[in-house]
């Protein structure tokens, strides 16, 4: 089992400290999500239907047609290594290390390397995995450099797999989903963190029609929840919201900045749902937040921690409080 995010009442009874005294900064999950209204009882008493709307609005909000809802994208994180024979697949790392180890629980030949390093390394690959912006440590890649790397893979029939789970706060100029079509480009998106659903489990694959065709078919039949595609059908044409969310996520992710910076921490990368920060005492700054019922993210193999985004003013005095004492140590 990976570690993730979110944990919380493992670290409330660790710690002997009530679940409900926690604030969970771990996942990089909006704290401002859209609220769902209440869903019809007609939507509880029938079987999930794909004629509701869902892939409609899911076409409208991503201006991509080629695409198949599923259960979160990890659903299609574990289904995709299933539709290739075994290959050697590039990954970008530091990534999200459920997507190397999909792959390699299926045979498949798993090379990692650094981000400056797929240049020397994709001549070799059938498939090259990547985060933009990357989970865990926010970088963000830029689009013409992602088309070439997806043009040398087409030319011998292999895939880029582009995880943009984090990709909606920010302009659409950085997605490739205005590539979708594209021979061996899929591309993963989900409305666990801008939309703050997460828990209802619901994700999007772009791609190539036989790709989805194949992928439709490992899944399997009603693989999401019909209370769940009312929900997201409603939140994808919710524009209004979505556009005062932007606003709020860049304010949020500005104010965090220059409060991490006054204790010293620089904060890299882009995303604007979490600030990823390298510290050669990360080990001791986590324990720091710990000690305060606070929850972040821990990666000692690279040295730094993760902060997601307070929810409220109360949430806010909390973190400045051990961000303060941080500074004064």
């Amino acid at each position: 089992m990976l570690e993730h995010g979110g944990r919380l009442r493992i670290a409330a009874q660790e710690r002997g400290i009530p679940l409900a005294d926690w604030l969970d900064l771990s996942t990089g999950i909006n704290p401002f999500g859209w609220k769902p209204p209440a869903v019809p009882d007609s939507v509880w008493q029938r079987l999930p239907e794909e004629e509701d709307g869902l892939e409609e609005a899911a076409t409208s909000y991503y201006g991509c047609g080629n695409l198949l809802p599923v259960p979160g994208s990890q659903s299609a994180i574990q289904a995709l290594p299933h539709l290739r024979a075994k290959r050697i697949v590039g990954v970008v790392h530091p990534i999200y290390q459920e997507h190397p180890q999909a792959w390699r629980e299926q045979g498949h030949q798993i090379l990692e390397f650094s981000f400056s390093e797929v240049d020397d390394y994709l001549k070799q690959l059938d498939v090259l995995i990547l985060c933009n912006p990357n989970n865990p440590d926010g970088r963000l890649i830029p689009k013409s450099l992602l088309l070439s790397w997806a043009g040398i893979l087409a030319e011998k029939g292999g895939w880029l797999i582009v995880d943009e789970a984090f990709m909606d706060a920010l302009p659409n100029e950085h997605s490739l989903l205005d590539n979708v079509g594209h021979p061996g480009l899929i591309i993963l998106r989900s409305l666990g963190k801008f939309f703050g659903l997460a828990g209802a489990r619901v994700g999007f694959v772009m791609g190539e029609r036989s790709i989805l065709d194949r992928l439709k078919a490992s899944i399997g039949p009603w693989p999401i929840s019909g209370p769940s595609r009312w929900i997201a059908c409603q939140a994808l044409m919710d524009r209004a919201w979505q556009k005062i969310m932007r606003i709020t996520l860049d304010e949020q992710a500005v104010r965090a900045q220059k409060l991490l910076r006054t204790a010293g921490f620089s904060c890299n990368g882009e995303a604007l749902l979490f600030q990823f920060i390298e510290c050669p005492d990360s080990e001791s700054v986590r324990e720091a937040f710990l000690t305060h019922a606070i929850l972040i993210r821990h990666f000692s193999g690279l040295g730094a921690i993760r902060l997601g985004l307070p929810g409220n003013v109360s949430d806010w005095l909390r973190l400045e409080a051990v961000i303060h004492q941080l500074n004064n140590s």
